[in-house]
């Protein structure tokens, strides 16, 4: 009896303490639709029914707005996954803008979207994701625009959020929207000097983070970066980005190893489809299971639910990747 009722104890600490898996899925953020074996293979094991797709951009070009990088589909994209079209529009978009423009603009959108989804006959969700770095100049007339979208589209429109729209809640705003997507990863420039992680620091995150259990939207998915580039500086100390570069890539008779993640090109000549000199760097920036880990142990602390979006589908990044956090 004695051994019965420890028995008892144990397995209710072990259930209590076990640790659930997070629910995840991707972004496709590629101008053409395409898949190949291995994104297939990957997207199939993902456990939300959602493949959020970068439908297309929106700017102002010459005091106009432009969808830029609108999607095209290859044959290959095959999917049981629903497609939430999702939109980037830059901020500057939103500056100087009138109540007639916001409602063309939502109305541009929503036409767009349902041109592609028919075009391409994609199973879509319920769901239109918009993204947009807005700031306190903006906040008003883009979720403005929020509103605006939801109504003539009939959709339940959602948005993500950043790291400085999180902190400076009280001059960005609060978006009239049920449910965000908080964007872990830009904590900083890559383009400026600094010896961090740009795509990912933990400890700016956290201080970035540290009052998002009293965001007042309480619906919110996380986005985590799996993505890696390299940062290519000149004689002049200015920066470049190629994306999708490891720490495979620098394998190169031609380079010189300063650090793990840092060479010196030894010979001018063209790397990763870039005219380089000799003497210019490159730093690899990529992201770790433990610097996830510890992103998702902080956030379990600070969000009652969350399932994930990675950022990005490509079998580049996706490959020998954990994602079960």
């Amino acid at each position: 009896m004695k051994a019965l009722k420890f028995l008892l104890i144990f397995l209710i600490i072990f259930s209590c303490s076990k640790k659930e898996n997070h629910s995840y899925t991707f972004y496709y953020w590629k101008t053409k639709l395409a898949l190949d074996k291995t994104e297939k293979e990957v997207l199939n094991k993902a456990t939300t029914p959602y493949l959020y797709t970068r439908f297309f951009d929106i700017d102002k070009i010459s005091g106009k707005f432009q969808p830029v990088g609108t999607i095209t589909k290859d044959q290959s994209f095959e999917t049981d996954k629903q497609i939430v079209p999702t939109v980037f529009i830059t901020n500057r978009t939103f500056l100087y803008i009138s109540k007639e423009e916001i409602t063309f603009l939502a109305k541009n959108i929503k036409d767009l979207i349902q041109k592609k989804t028919s075009e391409y006959h994609l199973k879509t969700s319920r769901e239109i994701q918009i993204d947009c770095d807005w700031t306190a100049g903006t906040k008003d007339d883009y979720f403005t625009f929020l509103k605006e979208l939801k109504k003539i589209s009939g959709k339940e429109i959602t948005c993500t959020l950043r790291l400085h729209q999180v902190k400076d809640k009280a001059q960005t705003g609060i978006p009239p929207v049920e449910k965000v997507y908080l964007m872990c990863y830009s904590t900083s420039s890559p383009l400026e000097n600094s010896d961090k992680n740009s795509i990912l620091d933990v400890n700016i995150l956290k201080s970035y983070l540290s009052k998002i259990d009293e965001y007042p939207i309480k619906k919110i998915e996380v986005a985590l970066p799996i993505y890696s580039w390299g940062i290519v500086t000149n004689y002049l100390g200015k920066h470049k980005l190629i994306n999708a570069l490891s720490e495979k890539d620098l394998e190169n008779p031609n380079f010189k190893k300063i650090s793990e993640t840092e060479i010196e090109i030894q010979k001018d000549g063209f790397y990763f489809g870039n005219y380089l000199n000799k003497g210019f760097r490159i730093k690899i920036e990529e992201i770790s299971d433990e610097q996830l880990h510890e992103v998702v142990d902080f956030l379990e602390k600070k969000i009652k639910h969350f399932n994930i979006v990675y950022y990005q589908l490509d079998s580049k990044f996706v490959t020998g990747q954990n994602f079960n956090f």
